[in-house]
């Protein structure tokens, strides 16, 4: 639990741009999950595909939430929110 509370105080030392940063990196990793289900390899590698990617794509956006906060994700709904018409 000790490095669980380390981990969680330095993500959200991080910037606010780096939160959004790290967030956005979730979308593609959840595009490529999906994607390589195209490809023409065995079932049992995309199954061990899809696991990475979307367990890669979990661990960006918990990350991004976790670096920006309540008070970031505020913040970030209210920028998006003005920006549309």
């Amino acid at each position: 639990m000790r490095l669980w509370g380390r981990l969680k105080s330095w993500l959200q030392s991080l910037s606010f741009r780096t939160g959004v940063i790290v967030l956005l990196c979730c979308i593609p990793f959840y595009i490529l999950s999906f994607a390589q289900m195209l490809l023409p390899i065995s079932v049992s590698a995309k199954g061990i595909l899809w696991t990475i990617l979307f367990g890669l794509a979990k661990t960006c956006q918990y990350g991004g939430l976790t670096i920006l906060g309540v008070e970031g994700y505020k913040r970030l709904k209210n920028k998006l929110k003005r920006k549309t018409p």
